[in-house]
């Protein structure tokens, strides 16, 4: 069941995009094995007369999750596709990249992979196609086949964007266990203990870093603040808590590797992290597979997702690809293809996709580098989604201008 005061609020807020920062990826790669040869229905502009290249953008580090899946769709769709070809930059850079194509009258971008951040950019600065509900008949059932937490990512979007990976994020904080034997486990052992540690916690910018907007975002529910969805009127505690949490971190770091490099070099002993932020670094030696993770009490985890939309002006021929490609991004087959090495843990939106669906390599690394707890506290904890556009850009605007500023 959607959270009554969640859909009441949306109802009322019918705005363009949130700006949230994407943290860029720890590097990674993804793979999987071709998948059904089946397609979606057409889009309406029929079959494309010839084969055509699409260039993707990618602005969060999705890539690693979903480049499977593409290459899986330009092997099994040969009459559709001739060429995919990618390009990486950061969330920031999406829009501007947009516009300067856009004016020149030159789709050169036919597709992008972004988070919140680039989705609201583009939606408020009028640069994106809308793909719903002009397209659904591309995506029969796409609400109901959706993960229910996946689903109110979905609404976020507002027709520009398919929402095509979700993960519940967190807060959780991850901490070197040599130094810090007895976690703290609610916001307030949090403050006693970094008063006391001066330095050693740390969360980045919450506009540049998923953990650290998660935190923020989740410490309206963790201290019960009078309405967590009102940055302005309703996070009275929050800004509070935070304003003295701030007396006692040394730097607000720009992303989130920093703080991983931080915690891994004994700079600082807890950090804010998510489920994918403590899984994948470990993978990838970021941070000693000796970190662990825990809670903070009542428990509220905040949700996530990364999205495929399709800018203005690109041909009837790539846009019709472009349907087709994101249609077959949330096959479960390809979906499986998501848990990756653990970035966007567990990472596919759509029902029925299970681990034992996932690549070998990618089983292996959950199975060695997961942590057991994590499905029972998925299941276990409230889900809320990531807050509304202007309620995020006022909440960062805020942090940077009270919290962040030296």
């Amino acid at each position: 069941m959607r959270h009554a005061r969640w859909q009441r609020w949306l109802g009322l807020s019918l705005v363009a995009g949130l700006v949230v920062s994407a943290c860029g990826a720890p590097s990674s790669s993804s793979g999987g094995n071709a998948g059904s040869s089946t397609t979606p229905s057409d889009p309406g502009a029929g079959a494309p007369a010839e084969p055509v290249t699409i260039n993707i953008l990618d602005v969060a580090g999705n890539l690693q999750l979903t480049q499977g899946m593409i290459d899986n769709f330009k092997a099994a769709n040969p009459s559709i596709v001739k060429d995919i070809t990618f390009t990486k930059a950061t969330a920031p850079e999406m829009a501007g990249k947009l516009q300067a194509q856009q004016g020149a009258g030159e789709a050169q971008i036919n597709l992008v992979l972004t988070g919140t951040d680039g989705l609201s950019a583009g939606i408020k600065q009028g640069l994106l196609t809308k793909i719903l509900p002009d397209y659904e008949d591309v995506f029969p059932n796409l609400m109901e086949n959706y993960l229910e937490p996946a689903a109110d990512m979905q609404e976020l979007a507002q027709g520009y964007g398919v929402a095509i990976v979700y993960y519940p994020s967190g807060p959780l904080v991850e901490y070197n266990p040599d130094k810090v034997p007895n976690p703290p486990t609610t916001p307030q052992e949090l403050l006693d203990w970094a008063k006391a540690n001066p330095g050693k916690f740390e969360y980045a910018r919450p506009a540049n870093s998923g953990p650290g907007r998660t935190f923020l975002m989740a410490l309206p529910y963790l201290l019960g603040d009078k309405d967590p969805l009102d940055p302005t009127n309703g996070w009275e505690k929050t800004w509070a808590y935070l304003k003295e949490l701030g007396q006692y971190i040394n730097v607000y770091q720009t992303g989130t590797t920093a703080t991983m490099k931080d915690l891994a070099a004994g700079t600082v002993d807890i950090i804010a992290s998510t489920t994918g932020w403590d899984i994948n670094p470990r993978v990838l030696g970021t941070v000693p597979n000796t970190a662990k993770v825990g809670l903070l009490q009542p428990m509220n985890w905040v949700t996530d997702a990364q999205y495929a939309v399709i800018p203005k002006g690109v041909s009837s021929d790539v846009l019709n690809a472009n349907l087709k490609l994101i249609a077959w991004m949330l096959q479960p087959e390809q979906q499986a293809i998501a848990y990756d090495k653990g970035y966007f843990y567990p990472g596919p939106a759509v029902k029925g996709v299970t681990l034992d669906m996932a690549p070998k390599d990618s089983q292996d690394v959950i199975n060695q580098y997961g942590r057991p707890e994590y499905s029972q506290w998925i299941d276990q904890y409230p889900k809320h989604p990531s807050l509304p556009a202007d309620a995020q850009v006022t909440a960062f605007d805020i942090w940077d201008r009270e919290i962040g500023k030296r």
